[in-house]
């Protein structure tokens, strides 16, 4: 399995897929990436060479937003939401869904498991 910025993609499947697998890379991501250092996207991953996953790893470093720094750029966004109080930075604190989704049914994905409420009296 090549490591690509410390990921391990799977070989078998195409490079355009197989890129897919680092987070903050989507199919598009992956396309552009590739037509910049002149890959062939029908190749499978286990087919680069040590020079093209240094490439790879080059252009994703400096051009685009991945893995680890993504990860932290996106839970500052949430810890700043949660400290200036705002709509959704309370629905995170809570653990409720976010994007105007209902919470009557089915939001137990997001919110998790099902926990009781401090000072609510259950009906007799």
């Amino acid at each position: 399995m090549p490591r690509v910025i410390g990921i391990d993609i799977p070989d078998k499947k195409r490079l355009v897929i197989s890129l897919t697998y680092i987070q903050g890379v989507g199919k598009k991501t992956a396309v552009e990436l590739i037509e910049k250092l002149r890959l062939n996207p029908d190749m499978r991953a286990r087919e680069l060479t040590e020079e093209d996953i240094g490439r790879i790893n080059g252009l994703l470093q400096t051009e685009y937003v991945v893995e680890g720094d993504l990860r932290r750029q996106v839970q500052n966004n949430i810890k700043r939401l949660i400290s200036i109080h705002s709509y959704r930075g309370l629905r995170h604190r809570i653990g409720l869904p976010v994007r105007g989704q209902r919470t009557q049914r089915n939001a137990r994905t997001r919110k998790g498991k099902k926990r009781t409420i401090a000072g609510r009296k259950k009906p007799i």
